[in-house]
Formats: structure tokens, sequence, C-alpha cells
């Protein structure tokens, strides 16, 4: 008997379909690209994806990472792929606009202590403040132990954006911790008074260390380390002279490459290169004294967030540059430093066209990057096989 021709379509279809939906189920780990650089073609290959809008990776000595989701989760993901269940004990971000679960960073002597510094938006009445904490990693039990807030962000709340929340630890110990101007409060920057579009150092136990700059000043934070900042999303000390570097964010236009310099104003909102959503001006001038200039800025603004300074030996050629992630710009790029000068821009992986998230050295030297969507990735950008 023959099958009728409306039954065979439909069987046809379905058949169809359950490939479809196979390719997309099995097409995620694994998957590889190639791109051309300077340095050669580069191989990206998927290493794991379905996070939701993840934020920050940090190394653990095994091998596996560990992976910030903005909504408010922690995960472990293996150099294989596999994504654990969110850790217990992680306390309750505010997953409003910009904020949520942010930066994470891993311990110096994470192999003997198992302490990490995690920085959140954390939600008080009236508004969101930039909160950082420390704990125990249990990955064995995947939870977070003794899990202590060590710094609170003083001054007007956030209606949720402008967090900042980037973490770096420097070669003494000591944190640097950047706090965002909270959008509506922008004058707030230049007010030593409050946390406000500054970046703070204190010791890892919250306390604040010798040698902050205002430490002493009536009327002004103990914390602060520099100010004058917009919206921090980029922090990493340079290897190769032990100073904290940052990276901002401008509005229209002036995306900013600094260094934080001790008791340094970085000067917004009075000076800038970019101008109000709306089109208004904000700034009084382009530069002006006591005020610090940046190394480098983007007219207009590609959105950059995290940054690596690359000391490995996969990509010789590249050794010493600075490599950050775009989230307007959707890409990676790679800045050549001479010194504290930058003397070139590439312009990587915009045909990958993700928002790039986070961009960190891993172990193996490879550079390793998140995708910032509702379907995050975990990348890995190494020279492709010949």
């Amino acid at each position: 008997m023959k099958t009728p021709v409306g039954l065979v379509t439909v069987a046809l279809a379905v058949a169809i379909l359950l490939a479809v939906s196979f390719l997309i189920a099995t097409g995620t780990r694994g998957q590889e690209q190639a791109f051309g650089s300077s340095a050669g073609e580069l191989e990206v290959r998927t290493v794991a994806r379905g996070l939701v809008n993840p934020w920050a990776l940090a190394f653990l000595p095994d091998g596996k990472m560990l992976v910030t989701e903005r909504p408010g989760r922690m995960r472990l993901v293996t150099a294989e792929g596999q994504i654990s269940p969110p850790l217990k004990g992680v306390p309750e971000a505010w997953a409003s606009g910009q904020g949520g679960l942010l930066d994470v960073v891993t311990d110096k002597s994470f192999a003997q202590n198992k302490t990490i510094y995690f920085c959140y938006a954390e939600r008080t009445e009236g508004g969101g403040r930039t909160t950082a904490a420390r704990a125990k990693l249990n990955d064995d039990n995947g939870r977070l132990d003794e899990v202590k807030i060590i710094f609170r962000q003083q001054g007007p709340l956030s209606s949720g954006n402008h967090y900042g929340c980037r973490i770096a630890q420097a070669d003494d110990g000591n944190l640097f911790v950047a706090l965002g101007d909270h959008f509506t409060y922008r004058d707030q920057a230049q007010n030593l008074g409050n946390h406000l579009g500054k970046i703070v150092r204190i010791a890892s136990d919250g306390s604040v260390p010798a040698g902050n700059p205002f430490a002493g000043r009536a009327g002004a934070k103990p914390e602060i380390w520099s100010y004058g900042h917009r919206n921090v999303q980029a922090l990493a000390i340079n290897p190769a002279t032990g100073e904290p570097w940052e990276i901002e964010h401008g509005p229209r236009g002036g995306d900013e490459v600094n260094v934080a310099g001790k008791g340094k104003n970085y000067g917004w909102p009075v000076i800038g290169y970019g101008i109000d959503y709306s089109g208004a001006k904000i700034h009084d001038a382009t530069a002006k004294d006591g005020m610090e200039q940046p190394l480098k800025y983007w007219v207009p603004s590609i959105a950059p967030s995290g940054m690596a300074f690359y000391t490995g030996k996969l990509f010789p050629k590249w050794n010493g540059s600075l490599f950050l992630g775009a989230l307007r710009g959707a890409m990676l790029v790679r800045l050549t430093l001479n010194g504290n000068t930058v003397t070139s821009e590439e312009r990587l992986l915009q045909n990958l066209h993700e928002r790039i998230r986070d961009v960190r050295q891993g172990p193996d030297d490879a550079l390793w990057l998140l995708t910032d969507s509702s379907n995050g990735r975990v990348l890995r950008v190494a020279p492709a096989a010949k």
C-alpha cells in the first residue's frame, strides 16, 4: 500500500526538526572556528556554553575555572566543558540593570588557603551598592564556606547601573576594588567623602593598609586609592611594574585605559572625550591641571570589559601585549605597549559577533574569554594547528 503524500511530508518535517534539534543540542562543546591575526591563524574553541550572562572567570590549580553568572550564580567549569550546579553559600546579589554577581579572583596563596574574593551588587533599602566578600572554596561539596563581607561601598545608592566591581590582588596581598559612579551621581566621583567613582585599596580582611593616600585626611574615605572614575570594567596588575591598570567606560565616546596611580584624579566628569547619551555636553574640557590623561581612549565607544597582560609562550609575538574584550564593539582587542605608552591596536575576532565580557590568560598560556549573552560561552583562543 502506498503511503499518502501528506504523511510523508509530515514525517520528513519531523525528521528535519529532530535533526536540527540534535545539532543545536550537540554542537556546543568542542566547536572550533578560525580567525586571522598578526600572529597567524587563531583557533577559537567553544569549551562550554549555556551560561547565563557569565561575568568573570578565575582559574584554579587543578585546571577548573570558577565562573560567575550575573543573575547570582557561581559555578565550576572543567577544561573539558563540564559545568557544575550552582555553588551553595553564595550571598544573594541584586540582579537588576547592570547589577548582579560580578567579579571573582583567587587569592595568591589559593593552593594553600582555598580563599577567593568576589564582588556583587548588594541590595539595600533604597537601591544597590558594590560589596566585596571573601570565602573558602569547598569544591568537594560544591559550596562556599566562611563567607565574610570585607567591604561595602558608601555613598548615594545605585538604581541598577555603574557598579564597577572588578578586583585585582597586588603582590603584597592587598586588594584593589573598582567602584562605579552609580550613573545618576556622576559628580560624586570627585568627592573624596564617598566611594562612588573610586578605586579602593584594602587588605584581604577589609582593613585599610598602610600607605593609602587619603588615610587620615579629614572628610576623605581612607580606602580610596584613586578617584574621578566613571564605570571601571577591567582591572589588572601589570606584571612588568606591579601597578594596577584599569579600563573604564565613557558615555558616548571616551572609554579609557589608565594606570591607576596613588592619589591620582582621572577627571570624570570634569574632563573626558565623550558626550552624554542625549548628545549634551558633559565635560568642561578634555584636559585640566591636576587631572590625569588616559593612556588610550576610544571615540566612538567600544565598551571594553575584562583585561589580561599576556606573558605566555603560546603567542611569543604577543608577549607583553594587553588584551581586552569589547561589549559594544563585539571583539577582542590587543594593545601593543612600550612601557606605559600604547603604540598600536589590533582588533580580533570581529566576525565572531559576540560581546566579550572577560579575558584571562590560562595556565596553558591560551587566552580564555567569556561571551556575554543568555547562552554565554567559555572560549579558548590558541594558535591554529598546522
